[in-house]
């Protein structure tokens, strides 16, 4: 086996470089930031090979995935980044050069999302790869999950169900292959690599009522949304965004519609507003927000009601 950094050296040659100035240089037991004036928005998500990404896929691509989920939860609260703790369980086959590049790609979205890496812990595990990230975030105002109210429209950003069907073509190679490479790797790629929608963040805290990102499931994520609001809802599933390639997919076998709306991995955001609002660029309308404690109502073409086999991810 090929000589690897040590603990210390992990920390000092390849994660201090980049961490932010709330970071000490990494050389304490804990990041020191200046007081935040507005609320701080705290979130924290866990990525584990074999369940959210594959162990083969590119490092720099698991380390940006790894903080986007992370982000998107704050951009649906309305708060802009302020940094991350970083928390990663390495398994045996680890390399220098693995590490090296998983941390390049963690700088690169760092920057570009000015969120940087304030401090955390790195530790050795028997099982898989295990990424544990926690993002800090400001916010004039919290977006809540619970603010929805009867008569609110219902909308989502940019297109659902790319990342589920994705997965879906990953773990299907005869789907892959019927598929053009130009949806393909579409699909692959919206699976390897969310995007946070923090451009959103001004607007939500101005103007949505309730709001959450979608990481499980249109369908079940909207359950969740009503049912913490105390209401109900009503979906036009045919209103619902889809791309391009996701259409394409779905022309294959109509069974993956379900897999689109269920599925998860979308990191879009899920949100309600007063109808006289005019949503931001990018946000589709898919529906009302109705008085009562009933699930959500998915209705098809026709305005028949649609039944899904689960409503979402789940990972117990």
């Amino acid at each position: 086996m090929p000589q690897r950094y040590s603990e210390d050296e992990i920390i000092a040659r390849v994660f201090a470089p980049i961490a932010g100035v709330g970071a000490l240089g990494l050389k304490d037991d804990a990041a020191l930031l200046d007081p935040v004036k507005e609320p701080l928005v705290l979130t924290t998500d866990m990525v584990v090979a074999g369940v959210h990404f594959f162990a083969d896929d590119p490092p720099a691509l698991i380390a940006k995935k790894a903080l986007r989920v992370n982000l998107s939860d704050l951009a649906a609260k309305g708060a802009e980044p302020i940094g991350f703790l970083l928390s990663l369980a390495l398994p045996d086959d680890w390399t220098n050069s693995w590490l090296e590049a998983f941390a390049a790609g963690l700088a690169e979205d760092a920057r570009a999302f000015r969120a940087p890496l304030i401090g955390g812990d790195t530790t050795a595990t028997p099982g898989p790869l295990t990424i544990s990230i926690t993002a800090l975030g400001r916010a004039s105002r919290f977006v809540p999950r619970d603010g929805a109210r009867a008569g609110d429209a219902i909308y989502v950003t940019g297109t659902i169900g790319d990342a589920a069907l994705g997965l879906a073509v990953r773990r299907d190679q005869a789907l892959a292959q019927r598929l053009s490479p130009e949806a393909r790797d579409d699909l692959i790629r919206r699976y390897l690599l969310p995007k946070p929608r923090l451009d959103l963040a001004p607007w939500l805290r101005a103007n949505a009522g309730a709001a959450m990102d979608i990481s499980d499931g249109l369908a079940g994520d909207l359950a969740k949304l009503a049912r913490a609001s105390r209401t109900s809802a009503i979906v036009d599933l045919p209103s619902v965004p889809l791309s391009e390639a996701a259409r394409a997919a779905i022309a294959l076998d109509a069974a993956l519609f379900e897999t689109a709306i269920t599925g998860g991995d979308d990191y879009e955001i899920l949100f309600t507003a007063a109808p006289a609002a005019v949503p931001p660029a990018g946000a589709i309308r898919i529906g009302e927000i109705v008085a009562g404690d009933a699930p959500p109502l998915f209705l098809d073409a026709r305005k028949k009601p649609v039944n899904f086999k689960k409503m979402s991810f789940s990972h117990f």
